[in-house]
């Protein structure tokens, strides 16, 4: 994902990742997706950057909209989707303002509502910049890794094998069980997870290893990999 600097010295890009905290309840503790977001960001800016599209990454937004978290008890923040969406636009503005031309959100979560946002700023700074947002592949790299039968939607076998993966310390394996979910009504806007599970893991985490753990991350960084070189080669 490359684009000209103010300076038109260097090709440079922005990417803004998106974390997004909340943290997984049983197995695993701790802000899952923002850990995603991160270290994913930066590791694939630096392979992206070593293959010729030299990109910088911004820190991980740590919050959003999380309304399906409402019970957990503690462990998260949300925000308004109207705030969320007016900060997402003011760093897009701002990133462009300083010269960059293309800037790729990339979401630690794929449920959270930026189509608007991104529209809006490519209207608004057609031929100059562009945003995009790409769509997110983790259903996709879980079915061609892993078990495409296995169900999942949070703190499942694949959020568990990547943290096993990154950081086994965080994970609480003696509490790994399949909560036996009832189905997810994903497209319900006031979606709370625990409705439908008694320790809100929706999905089976009981497939989770560290050796699918990296599997699944490694693919996950050439996913990202390939949206910022696909970024790079777009017209304005």
């Amino acid at each position: 994902m490359a684009g000209d600097s103010s300076t038109g010295r260097r090709r440079l890009a922005g990417l803004d990742p998106h974390g997004l905290y909340g943290a997984a309840r049983p197995p695993s503790a701790g802000g899952f997706r923002h850990l995603v977001a991160g270290s994913l960001c930066q590791t694939a800016v630096a392979a992206a950057t070593a293959r010729g599209a030299p990109t910088l990454s911004m820190p991980a937004c740590p919050f959003g909209p999380t309304p399906e978290h409402r019970n957990f008890g503690s462990g998260y923040v949300d925000l308004p989707q109207t705030l969320h969406e007016t900060l997402c636009f003011a760093v897009l503005v701002s990133l462009a303002e300083q010269g960059f031309r293309r800037l790729v959100i990339w979401q630690g979560c794929g449920g959270h509502r930026l189509q608007t946002v991104v529209r809006r700023f490519n209207t608004k700074n057609r031929g100059q910049a562009k945003a995009f947002l790409p769509q997110s592949p983790f259903h996709d790299i879980w079915c061609r890794v892993a078990d495409p039968s296995g169900p999942g939607g949070h703190a499942d076998s694949f959020a568990t094998s990547i943290s096993l993966y990154l950081r086994p310390q965080s994970v609480r394996q003696e509490q790994i069980v399949d909560p036996h979910n009832s189905p997810v009504d994903w497209g319900d806007p006031a979606l709370d997870f625990a409705r439908y599970s008694p320790t809100c893991v929706i999905g089976d985490p009981t497939q989770a290893s560290a050796a699918l753990g990296q599997k699944l991350w490694e693919a996950s960084v050439a996913a990202l990999v390939s949206a910022l070189a696909e970024a790079a080669s777009a017209t304005l």
